[in-house]
């Protein structure tokens, strides 16, 4: 039943999201873009899911994004769900189309995490929500050599390294509100980072 009533819907979501995105463009100097964030709102930027903007398909950006260029991107804990190709064609997508100082920030689960129930809980398979289609447990090394294999360059903003030594310089600034951070999580205990995420920003 969920498969046709989505088939139903799917056109009604999409003539929504197409005039929201007109407006959006009209009443915004920048193009702030937020991926695979569901129904997540922030102020000043554009909500995307698969459906309207799938990241891995250049006819969906010259759609959107043929006039206006990109700004900023957002994707909190999205692209582990993605295969190493898929995220390739993404970054490549994201240059085409987007301005000369342009900014990536990528949250993931941190595979550098010494909590073993934190990794446990994120890796591929694992016991947390989600993790049955994560696809990468990336460290702070992996995800900065993927985006730099495509001339991006990396600012590290909240990481573990391999000796379990914690790092953070993250703020909530235009480069975009990260939930699941040690600074914002809900599950936060006082002094203890119960969750945090590989938090990176790139650019051109």
């Amino acid at each position: 039943m969920k498969p046709i009533l989505n088939i139903i819907a799917n056109p009604f979501y999409i003539m929504f999201k197409r005039l929201h995105w007109l407006l959006y463009k009209i009443t915004n100097e920048e193009i702030k873009l937020l991926i695979g964030a569901g129904y997540t709102k922030y102020k000043g930027w554009f909500t995307t899911n698969k459906l309207f903007l799938d990241v891995t398909v250049e006819k969906h950006f010259t759609q959107l994004f043929s006039k206006k260029k990109i700004s900023y991107v957002l994707a909190e804990h999205v692209i582990e769900h993605l295969t190493t190709e898929e995220i390739g064609k993404m970054i490549d997508n994201i240059l085409k189309y987007s301005i000369d100082n342009l900014n990536i920030r990528i949250a993931v689960p941190d595979g550098f995490n010494p909590d073993q129930s934190y990794i446990d809980a994120v890796k591929p398979g694992g016991t947390g929500f989600g993790s049955d289609d994560h696809k990468h447990l990336f460290n702070y090394k992996s995800l900065c050599e993927l985006f730099e294999k495509h001339g991006l360059k990396s600012q590290l903003v909240e990481y573990w390294n391999e000796g379990s030594e914690f790092y953070s310089q993250y703020k909530d600034d235009e480069k975009g509100f990260i939930l699941r951070s040690y600074k914002n999580d809900p599950r936060k205990e006082e002094g203890n980072k119960k969750y945090t995420s590989l938090i990176i920003d790139f650019s051109k």
